[in-house]
């Protein structure tokens, strides 16, 4: 797991801190390992916590702890990192810190821009994909992990740890899991949810209002918090953006246009409801939509106009 990976590590760098100076490129090695993923940060500033929780632990009990055999010296960083190990140990014993029971709080924002794919890995473990013009807010406390996704759709792969579920917000709607993968995308009317793998719960304005959804089901909310009954999905069509693909299958047109609009510099519109419910089924390429476009005619009985203001418009032809 990466979890006991990753505090191996922290603990062998830790050791390397104590036992002396570190080489410029040591040095170098070390912030470039810190900096390779949050994890890493988060495990080192709780070694370092427990280490100083030594200031509070009995002088004879600490002594035993540091002696050190002398016929044994190039033994002297894996000593000192056994010693790490013992005084976490002891700290978490006699109630000093429980870095399991007290996870380190994490506050962070990010964001997309037009047409940009970007993938965040979390300190947890888990992971966010985030599509184009896309932004999201994270908080971790202790019993919570919390996520707002501010605008557009975000792919989430979500570390298991029912002592701490995953939350996300977006717009009405709420999504509370423990561990699984599930596409949440929030548009102007509605926030719509799809479930990869796992359970997720999907609440309302309303804490009675909750639908349950498991891999394979999806439902939206609207923004009076009503959430609807599930219904069947394609998660892998629905998530092809990540692969750089926009996948329509038997989509309202009135839909696609909106998916399209995500990637383009003024919105795509239809011109009226008959337009907006015609179907549509075909596969284009996200940073491509001109293609769609001029494909369009030849597939259903409409034709384009471009607005004043830069937009284009869908119309019956």
């Amino acid at each position: 797991m990466m979890d006991s990976r990753v505090r191996d590590e922290a603990a062998q760098w830790f050791a390397r801190l104590q036992d002396g100076e570190l080489s410029a490129t040591e040095r170098a090695q070390f912030d470039a390992w810190r900096h390779e993923h949050p994890q890493h940060q988060y495990e080192f500033e709780v070694l370092q916590g427990l280490w100083s929780a030594t200031d509070l632990l009995p002088k004879a009990r600490l002594q035993a702890l540091c002696d050190a055999p002398a016929e044994r010296p190039k033994r002297r960083a894996v000593l000192r990192y056994a010693v790490a190990a013992s005084v976490v140990a002891i700290a978490v014993g006699v109630g000093l810190f429980s870095a399991l029971d007290h996870p380190q709080p994490y506050s962070a924002e990010f964001s997309t821009r037009l047409g940009e794919h970007r993938q965040v890995a979390l300190p947890d473990g888990s992971v966010m994909d985030l599509n184009s013009r896309s932004a999201v807010a994270v908080h971790f406390e202790k019993g919570r992990r919390g996520v707002e996704l501010k605008q557009g759709e975000a792919m989430f792969s979500v570390e298991h740890d029912t002592r701490r579920p995953f939350v996300v917000a977006a717009g009405a709607g709420q999504v509370t899991v423990t561990g699984t993968r599930f596409d949440v995308r929030r548009d102007d009317d509605q926030t719509r949810v799809a479930v990869e793998a796992g359970t997720v719960r999907v609440q309302g304005r309303s804490p009675d209002q909750v639908v349950t959804l498991t891999a394979g089901l999806g439902t939206h909310v609207d923004n009076q918090g009503v959430v609807a009954a599930s219904y069947a999905v394609n998660a892998e069509d629905l998530t092809a953006w990540r692969s750089g693909k926009l996948v329509f299958n038997n989509a309202l047109l009135g839909d696609v246009a909106r998916d399209v609009s995500r990637y383009r510099e003024h919105p795509l519109r239809v011109s009226t409801p008959a337009v907006a419910n015609l179907r549509l089924t075909s596969v284009f390429k996200a940073n491509d939509t001109d293609a769609l476009l001029k494909a369009l005619p030849h597939i259903l009985p409409v034709a384009l106009r471009t607005l004043p203001d830069g937009s284009q418009e869908i119309i019956s032809r």
